[in-house]
């Protein structure tokens, strides 16, 4: 508490002192109240706030739960928006055990560069092979272009082997 020697010296600047000078001195006297109210409020906030705990290295890191957990609420999202034929399709070809199947045969059987590589050699080797048996008179019986095609399909997975061979990278 401040002394009755102070506040009578106060007073008796205060009545030496101009109009604007103690409009100035209250001025600053508010914004220095203002400036230690702002500082105690920091200083509450900080003894406020709990440590932290150490944060794993990778915030971003999705485990597999989640993952199947958001793909699921996804599905059911999708399908309850798709009309009912659609979505009883949906339905069975996104059964797990119908994907794991589709999965597989998409990274082994389907590969495209097999399936690309088949199509040519399929279009190539029917052609060559028609026209040929139409110049000698030979009737062809249908199995020319399955042939064809897995010759060609052969030479695709063939290709993609080596591929991954020299750059350790699967298309």
């Amino acid at each position: 508490m401040p002394d009755n020697k102070e506040q009578t010296d106060d007073k008796q600047k205060a009545t030496t002192l101009s109009p604007r000078d103690i409009e100035s001195q209250a001025e600053s006297a508010r914004i220095k109240a203002e400036k230690d109210a702002a500082d105690l409020k920091l200083a509450n906030k900080a003894a406020k706030k709990p440590k932290k705990r150490s944060a794993p290295k990778q915030r971003n890191t999705i485990s597999k739960k989640q993952r199947d957990e958001s793909y699921k609420r996804t599905i059911k999202r999708v399908q309850s928006e798709l009309p009912l034929p659609a979505r009883a399709f949906s339905k069975v070809i996104h059964n797990k055990a119908i994907e794991n199947i589709s999965d597989f045969i998409g990274a082994t059987i389907a590969r495209p560069n097999a399936v690309l590589t088949g199509s040519i050699v399929a279009f190539t080797l029917t052609l060559i092979t028609y026209t040929v048996s139409k110049t000698i008179g030979y009737k062809l019986s249908g199995f020319e272009t399955i042939a064809a095609f897995i010759i060609g399909w052969l030479l695709g997975i063939i290709y993609d082997y080596f591929k991954v061979l020299a750059t350790g990278k699967k298309s």
